[in-house]
This record gives structure tokens, C-alpha cells and sequence, in this order.
């Protein structure tokens, strides 16, 4: 299909209106919708929280009668079906649009090509693949929640240019700018729980919490800890929003950690330790779709190793800290280059004085 300027363009707008629901959608995909008729914007809007009016619902709001006839951009096939809100193929279709343009399809099996086909059959001309790209990676949470039954893993890291994230006795304030320190405060915002080891609770007593005053929710805070050491009296338990302590199941957990406060979750053993496919099932069950990973060596390094960690944010700061210091992946000694983690780059860009990488996982020859 050949889009028009005019079609990008709205769409791009749709896709910006889509990015204001970053942190506020849970657990809901962000959308946004534009509606056009005539070559003009006749009206927008996003999807702002889960129990509120979808994106479409916004945008014919705007819209009122000049929807009818025109041309609706959004950035994820319309819901078929009635949840918190009434389905949104029905508000286009009364509104007799003429035209709907997807990004992509919605992979919830509630929605999935339903929204499409009662469209159809409705008269409305429908057209998908638009932008597509730039939809998936805006929920990309989501949408591998729906297939494969996982949220989407992000592991944070600040090291130094030497790949280092601490030193020798496990000093590691502050590698990283405060600039990047406060760009990890907005990935957080958008992250449904943020996660940790128990070394790493420990060491550091983490809040892990987002520190603005207008965030809008606390992401849930998940320590994994196979023996159920946590401290009742940990920072992380002491402050507003949902904890989650995963260790294993054939371990009895302490009375005082049973009335801190937290959820416990008993989990299977992998190799001795949790295991971590069962967490992330686990969180996707309860309908997370991003979680950020801000642990340790052992825990970075078993999620890589495993295939779970799906994007790397590396915040790399312009300086030395020496050989003797920490690296950010625990590893077995690898003696054969095919067995080291492969990434490809997504993107880079200066915060502060530092270089902020993003990369991903791959399997070369896949």
C-alpha cells in the first residue's frame, strides 16, 4: 500500500499523541488516534488510563459530526470487545467513518483481527501496516505480554568506559551524570515493576521507587531472593506502592518477612536459585508489561544467559575505574567465542556527559 504524506503525518501525530500515556496506561497499551477529513484534522486524542475512554472514543469527541466520511489514523487495531470501557468499533462505526488506518494489529486474542473484521463489515474501508514498526516499539511490552506470555525485560546499567559498574569494594555512587540519573527516573515512570536481587538489597537498601512529584503511579518493586533474606526494615519496604519478594518454594520464609508488608512469592528452583521464566510468567499473569532490571552482576548475567533480558540501557560515563573493579555480568568462563551474547544497537545519544546505549539480544544466523 502506497501512504500518502498526508497519511504519515497523521499518523506520526497519532504516534506522538500515543508517547503521553508512557507512564500512565498500565496495563493497557498507549494509542493514540487522529481523524481527518477533507485533508484536515478534524480531531485527536490518546489513551490516558486503564478504565478511561480509549484514544478513538477522544478523537470522534473532538471530531463530532465532520468524523463521518472521514479518515481515522490509529496506532493499534480499535477493541472488538467490552472491558473497562464499551468496545470502540462501535463508536466508529456509528459515527460512520469511512476509513480506518492501523500501525498494527492488536495481538490480545480478546481483539486480535476481531476489531478488523467488524469494520469491514460495517462498510468501513480498513487498512493496516502503517508506521508499524514505531507501534511495536511503543508497546512492545505489551505486545510480547500478549504472544509470548512474558513482560518485557530491560536491564539498566551505569559503567564506566572500562565496563565497570562499581569498584573493587563495591563503591558505585555516581558513575553516571545526574542527568542520566534523572532519565532513569522516566524509565522507571513507564516500567510496571522494577527489579532487584537480594545482594543488591543488601549492599545498597534501593528505594527503587520513582522520585518525582508528579508521578502519576509507583511501579511495583520485585527482589528476587531465593533464601528469603530480605530485611524486614529495608528501605523498599517502608515506602508507598506494591513489593513483591520472590524465593524459593521449598524454603520456609521467616515470620518477620510474612508480616512486612510485601507480597511473598514461593517460586520453583533453576540450578539452585529461582527461577526467573517462572518469575516473569508469574508478573505477566498479574498483567505487567515492562520491567526494569536494576541488579547485580549474578542476576544481569543469568536473565542475559537465559535468553529473558530483551534490551540493554547502558548508561556509559567518561571514565576509568581500573581492572580490579566490578563488571555488570556474571558469567561461567566462556571458551569458545559462539557462546558469547550477541547485541545489536538501537540506538545512542549523549545525556549529560554521558553516552546512553541501547541495545538488544540476538541469536546470529536466526
Amino acid at each position: 500500500m502506497n501512504y500518502s504524506v498526508f497519511d504519515h503525518e497523521c499518523m506520526a501525530k497519532a504516534l506522538r499523541l500515543a508517547r503521553k500515556g508512557l507512564a500512565t496506561t498500565h496495563p493497557n497499551p498507549r494509542v493514540g488516534c487522529v481523524i481527518a477529513r477533507d485533508g484536515q484534522v478534524v480531531g485527536s486524542g490518546w489513551h490516558e488510563k486503564a478504565g478511561e475512554p480509549h484514544a478513538e472514543v477522544f478523537a470522534l469527541r473532538e471530531a463530532g459530526e465532520k468524523a463521518a466520511g472521514g479518515t481515522v489514523y490509529v496506532t493499534l487495531e480499535p477493541c472488538s470487545h467490552a472491558g473497562r470501557t464499551p468496545p470502540c468499533v462501535d463508536a466508529l462505526i456509528e459515527a460512520k467513518v469511512a476509513r480506518v488506518i492501523l500501525a498494527t494489529r492488536d495481538p490480545n486474542p480478546r481483539v486480535d483481527g476481531n476489531g478488523i473484521q467488524r469494520l469491514l463489515k460495517a462498510g468501513i474501508e480498513v487498512l493496516s501496516g502503517l508506521m508499524e514498526s514505531q507501534s511495536e516499539e511503543l508497546n512492545a511490552g505489551f505486545m510480547k505480554r500478549m504472544r509470548d506470555g512474558q513482560p518485557w525485560v530491560r536491564i539498566k546499567l551505569a559503567q564506566s568506559i572500562d565496563g565497570h559498574v562499581a569498584l573493587a569494594n563495591g563503591s558505585s555512587q555516581w558513575i553516571s551524570s545526574e542527568e542520566s540519573r534523572a532519565d532513569v527516573q522516566r524509565w522507571r515512570a513507564r516500567s510496571d515493576g522494577i527489579l532487584t536481587g537480594i545482594g543488591t538489597v543488601l549492599a545498597d537498601d534501593p528505594s527503587l521507587n520513582v522520585r518525582s512529584a508528579d508521578a502519576d503511579r509507583q511501579p511495583a518493586r520485585i527482589v528476587i531472593d531465593s533464601n528469603w533474606r530480605t530485611p524486614p526494615h529495608a528501605r523498599l519496604l517502608n515506602l508507598p506502592g506494591q513489593v513483591l519478594i520472590a524465593g524459593l518454594q521449598e524454603r520456609p520464609v521467616p515470620g518477620a518477612l510474612q508480616r512486612c508488608g510485601a507480597e511473598i512469592l514461593p517460586m520453583p528452583a533453576f540450578e539452585g536459585r529461582v527461577d526467573m521464566q517462572a518469575v516473569l510468567h508469574e508478573l505477566a499473569s498479574r498483567e505487567f508489561n515492562e520491567i526494569q532490571v536494576e541488579a547485580g552482576a549474578a542476576l544481569c548475567g543469568t536473565l542475559l544467559q537465559r535468553g529473558l533480558a530483551d534490551e540493554l540501557l547502558v548508561y556509559q560515563a567518561p571514565s576509568i575505574l581500573g581492572g580490579a573493579a566490578l563488571s555488570p555480568f556474571a558469567f561461567p568462563r566462556l571458551d569458545n567465542m559462539d557462546d558469547r551474547v550477541h547485541l545489536e544497537w538501537v540506538d545512542s545519544r549523549r545525556i549529560g556527559r554521558d553516552l546512553r546505549l541501547r541495545l538488544k539480544p540476538v541469536k546470529i544466523g536466526s
